[in-house]
């Protein structure tokens, strides 16, 4: 279970307590991804790190992309465990905000790998706040460039490289569909997540492009210590049916489906592992 601690954000895995688990020694592959390759925003710990040893062993290469020279151990590590897995891991450093960031990690990607097939939006950033009043202008900006403009510029820059059959994962949240009085502005961005996942995968369906979004409720990784209260992060994820929150490792199977030819048929879904009931 969490203790009360604190983190600096953005958060660090390698400071984390517990350490969260990712699937290191639990996740088996079956070559559902073989020979594909993935992009993985916030790739470096937490949700982005399961899914990039997931899809690892699944047969797929990953690049993953992180914000700070503080996360580049931990990008490492992911690294580490994605070579493990036979596959090629590319490490970028960078910031979703700026259009131009995402466009040269994107065409390094491609360079490295020869192709794109699967791209991941999963980087986020979240301040919890008493009250509404308490949200400046500077967070405000840094929620939406981080958690939507984010992904509509990775999007961007990475549909020109997807071909028929390539996949665009969005990860929304528990938030979106039911709130959250500390959260409220990163609650709106995950509203507008799922929606734009809905939309977009009806632009893209004639290009034969799936687009779907995983929306969580609770995981315990270092985005929670890093920006929430001593007391809340001792009693995160208590309010689910499970009475703690997922680990990183629970989530990242969703992905897999949805990036397979398992999840063919899926387009414009909002997958929720929540640990709760929810509705959209």
């Amino acid at each position: 279970m969490p203790i009360p601690q604190q983190q600096d954000a953005p958060g660090t895995d390698e400071k984390l307590k517990p350490h969260a688990d990712h699937g290191e020694e639990s996740y088996r592959g079956s070559g559902k991804l073989e020979g594909r390759a993935a992009i993985i925003t916030g790739g470096d710990s937490g949700i982005g790190r399961a899914v990039a040893i997931a899809f690892a062993r699944e047969g797929a290469d990953v690049a993953i992309g992180y914000l700070s020279e503080k996360e580049e151990n931990d990008a490492r590590e992911t690294a580490r465990w994605v070579e493990q897995a036979g596959r090629r891991c590319l490490q970028h450093r960078f910031n979703v905000q700026h259009r131009a960031e995402c466009e040269a990690f994107v065409e390094r990607a491609v360079k490295e790998f020869g192709r794109l097939d699967i791209l991941v939006n999963n980087a986020a950033y979240q301040q919890e706040q008493q009250s509404i009043l308490d949200i400046t202008e500077e967070q405000l900006d840094g929620t939406f460039r981080t958690n939507i403009y984010g992904y509509i510029y990775m999007v961007q820059c990475a549909l020109p490289h997807l071909k028929e059959g390539a996949s665009i994962l969005n990860t929304g949240s528990v938030t979106a569909m039911k709130g959250n009085p500390g959260l409220i502005d990163y609650s709106a961005t995950k509203g507008a997540i799922h929606t734009f996942t809905r939309a977009l995968a009806q632009s893209l369906a004639e290009k034969g492009i799936r687009v779907n979004c995983v929306a969580p409720g609770p995981v315990w990784t270092p985005l929670i210590p890093a920006t929430m209260h001593r007391k809340h992060v001792a009693a995160f994820g208590k309010d689910t049916v499970w009475g703690r929150a997922a680990q990183p490792a629970e989530i990242a199977p969703s992905y897999v489906f949805l990036a397979s030819s398992d999840g063919q048929y899926y387009t414009g879904e909002v997958l929720a592992p929540t640990g709760s009931e929810t509705t959209r």
